[in-house]
Formats: structure tokens, C-alpha cells, sequence
């Protein structure tokens, strides 16, 4: 089994697209079913960490800003390392991924 990063991505500051609070509710289930399985299928790495919405942002001239600030509309919501045996098997779970219900995507990386 290899590890990958998943990455979730969405436009989490625009008011527009924004969840209401029922849609929020059921949106938080999603997610909680959808790691239940994960955790259930011995496809987590690690376990699951909470992110804060904050950060900083080193730049290539070495100044730091409080961040995170994004070019582009979508933003890091979070991530997590799962256990999968190649890519195409990472892209099958990340197809369950709930972000993708709201209009985000889901980035994939493999741990070298």
C-alpha cells in the first residue's frame, strides 16, 4: 500500500457560495459518514487532525504574511493521508470525497 495526500479545495469565501446552516448540518454528516468508512476499510493513514483557518505565507523573497491568501478563488479546506494501492484506487476513494457536492475538487498526491 502507498500513501496519498488528498487535498480538498473549494471557494470557502465567496458569501455566494456558501452553505446554509441545514445545508451545513448535512453537509457535516457527509463527511463524518464518508471517514467512518474510510476508518472502517483501513484506508486512513493517520488519523484525522483538525486545521485551523489560519496561517502564514513565506514568499520567494522570505517575507512573511498572515495568510492563508489564495490568487484564486479556491482555498485548502483540509486534507488527509490515506492508504491506497495506486493512484487510480486513491482517485475511486476521493470520488466519495463530500467536497465534491458542493462544487470543490480533490487534489491527489503520492508520498515518494
Amino acid at each position: 500500500m502507498n500513501e496519498f495526500l488528498l487535498i480538498f479545495r473549494r471557494d470557502f469565501k465567496t458569501k455566494e457560495t456558501q452553505p446554509s446552516p441545514e445545508e451545513l448540518q448535512q453537509h457535516f454528516q457527509q463527511w463524518q459518514n464518508w471517514f467512518g468508512s474510510l476508518a472502517a476499510q483501513d484506508k486512513l493513514a493517520r488519523p484525522l487532525q483538525k486545521w485551523d483557518g489560519q496561517g502564514k505565507l513565506v514568499n520567494s523573497n522570505k517575507g512573511i504574511t498572515d495568510g492563508p491568501f489564495v490568487e484564486i478563488k479556491e482555498s485548502i479546506g483540509g486534507l488527509i493521508i490515506i492508504k491506497a494501492k495506486d493512484y487510480d484506487e486513491a482517485a475511486e476513494i476521493a470520488q466519495g470525497c463530500p467536497v465534491l457536492n458542493f462544487g470543490g475538487n480533490v487534489e491527489i498526491r503520492m508520498a515518494v
